[in-house]
């Protein structure tokens, strides 16, 4: 599948806005812990990936209620679902002048219909690389990859699953907006955008 930039200014992802708040101190932080470990910006993508990945329980599996949406609380609080998951490490990524962007899946709802599913694109030798920082859980094992694909999901064509192509510089309204109206997971989950 081509990933297509939502706007050709790869500025735009490395930019910081209400979601991906990588200038925040919580982000900042975190960032340079793991910079400080790591050799050069490749290791530190894996690291932070693997932050997220593995640090961060998505709050289904955890059973965690809290919502979380904005990068640093994300951090802060070490909870949150796909998208807060994909905000968190696009933020780690842009603050240590890594291009990243925001990225989306239509995959088939364990209640049935259809739910997005977040993920990141990191932008390495002039490519975009997609990665799924959701954590992984028996029958999830996704990998940070340059070299092909290893997600926690693939979406079944034959299903009517499947990749969003484009590549966003900010969270997708629809997704910023049911984040932002939940009370809690439960809420949540019942309001999770459908499709893109």
């Amino acid at each position: 599948m081509e990933l297509i930039q939502q706007t050709s200014d790869v500025s735009a992802y490395l930019a910081a806005d209400e979601g991906i708040d990588h200038r925040h101190p919580v982000v900042r932080e975190a960032a340079a812990r793991l910079a400080g470990q790591a050799a050069d910006s490749y290791a530190y993508a894996r690291a932070a990936f693997e932050f997220v990945r593995d640090g961060i329980p998505h709050s289904a599996d955890s059973g965690d209620p809290r919502v979380t949406w904005r990068a640093s609380d994300v951090i802060e609080q070490r909870t949150g679902i796909c998208y807060a998951k994909a905000h968190a490490l696009v933020a780690l990524l842009r603050a240590e002048g890594i291009p990243a962007a925001l990225c989306y899946q239509r995959l088939t709802h364990d209640g049935g219909g259809y739910v997005v599913h977040g993920l990141v694109a990191v932008r390495f030798h002039r490519a975009w690389h997609r990665q799924d920082p959701r954590g992984n859980k028996p029958g999830v094992d996704a990998q940070y990859s340059l070299s092909g694909e290893r997600l926690a999901f693939v979406p079944d064509v034959k299903s009517n699953e499947m990749d969003y192509p484009v590549l966003y510089a900010e969270p997708h309204p629809a997704v910023l907006s049911a984040l932002r109206a939940a009370p809690d997971r439960p809420s949540l989950w019942k309001t999770l955008p459908t499709a893109l």
